[in-house]
């Protein structure tokens, strides 16, 4: 077996761990055991928090000493034992801590997965892309075997269980633990990546456009959750009636609708439009989709509307990073994608849980969510997003060997 075939398989089931419980976990939190939508928020801000933490945990520490596919393979196998426990976990407080401790193992496992990819790639350019494919390929197949289990499980005590995603992530977890071993071999680093990196890049804020393009990126990305949390349980509402059986497939939809525009639109749009339209397509995409979200009708827009995530996520946040390789001098260029995910995919993701979920809580009473009132708060903080970055936002000269 080749070793791009290996590294295909291991993106493959390291988000497909990922895909089998993000998407549908908050249905299960709120329906069936009862949380509060700020508790289930709380569960789902672990993960971005837990992703601050993991430099500290995999570049100061675990690269030092170990090989990465052994440290791998250790953190897949104690992680998807731990995913076993939350299936069978039903209090709020044993779930936060059980999950907390998982997201600080799985989170190291990101950057591990593609330190490994590009170490052991000839051309990282041109190859990575078509390995990381997997990955998402991995999330759709995990959310399409969830609704077949369900499917197969109707009638069947034996099949059917309410943390069913979190087993299945975790049988998924255990089997990529085996598969690390296969793994090219990849010594630890002399030296272990600086976690403190990203405050190399903070001088870059005094570049009035890129300050403000930080400024809505986070904005925006507190809103993601709304979507990652809150989509689930309100497909399976009775506003649109989605069943759990069907859910997961459904989800896959906006993964599907992802590969396609980045396969095919994003690198054609930057072509002929340039970065800041492209952006601009992005961030506007955002409140067109919640709008449609807070209208709740018919449903069949409704769900065909899952289709905006791939230039919602692809035209905005993938474009974002090339953005940032762009404008940032070549010599802090690591430490500024450092600052992007730090904002974007930790601190942004983290608050927009916590707010996502306390917002649905506000808009839910005896047990009834109106979904309109929900919707309509990220679609009002997205516009505003979109008219600021469309009045403010300039495209300027700004290359990798100058300044503003």
């Amino acid at each position: 077996m080749s070793a791009k075939t290996r590294l295909g398989i291991m993106m493959f089931l390291q988000y497909a761990i990922w895909g089998a419980w993000a998407p549908v976990l908050s249905a299960y939190l709120l329906d069936d055991l009862g949380f509060t939508g700020f508790q289930a928020g709380v569960i789902y801000a672990l993960l971005p928090l837990a992703t601050i933490i993991s430099p500290f945990i995999g570049g100061q520490l675990a690269d030092r000493y170990f090989s990465s596919e052994k440290l791998i393979a250790f953190l897949q196998l104690t992680g998807g034992v731990l995913l076993m426990v939350a299936a069978w976990t039903t209090s709020f407080g044993a779930m936060a801590w059980v999950m907390f401790i998982y997201c600080l193992l799985y989170a190291p496992t990101l950057a591990l997965t593609n330190s490994v990819a590009m170490i052991n790639m000839k051309d990282s350019e041109k190859e990575f892309g078509v390995i990381r494919v997997w990955g998402t390929i991995g999330w759709i197949v995990a959310g399409l075997l969830l609704s077949g289990w369900r499917w197969a499980g109707e009638g069947s005590e034996a099949l059917m269980m309410g943390g069913d995603m979190l087993f299945l992530a975790g049988i998924a977890s255990i089997v990529m633990s085996l598969q690390a071993f296969t793994l090219p071999h990849t010594p630890p680093q002399k030296e272990g990546v600086n976690p403190w990196a990203f405050l190399e890049s903070l001088k870059m804020l005094k570049i009035k456009n890129f300050a403000i393009f930080m400024a809505i990126t986070f904005v925006v990305s507190t809103e993601l959750e709304f979507y990652y949390i809150l989509t689930a349980p309100f497909l399976q509402s009775d506003v649109i009636g989605v069943s759990s059986a069907n859910l997961p497939a459904v989800m896959t939809i906006a993964q599907f609708a992802e590969i396609f525009v980045m396969a095919f639109m994003l690198s054609w749009a930057l072509k002929k439009y340039g970065m800041r339209k492209t952006l601009a397509i992005g961030v506007v995409a955002w409140p067109i989709r919640y709008v449609i979200f807070s209208i709740g009708a018919p449903a069949w827009l409704v769900i065909a509307s899952l289709t905006l995530h791939g230039f919602c996520y692809v035209f905005f946040f993938v474009a974002a990073f090339i953005y940032v390789d762009k404008v940032a001098p070549p010599d802090i260029r690591a430490s500024a994608q450092s600052l992007i995910a730090i904002v974007a995919l930790g601190l942004g993701r983290f608050l927009g849980s916590l707010f996502a979920g306390w917002i649905q809580g506000i808009f839910t009473v005896d047990g009834v969510t109106n979904w309109t009132g929900v919707f309509l708060v990220p679609c009002v903080l997205t516009a505003l997003c979109a008219v600021a970055f469309l009045l403010f936002f300039r495209e300027e000269g700004h290359t990798a060997e100058g300044g503003a």
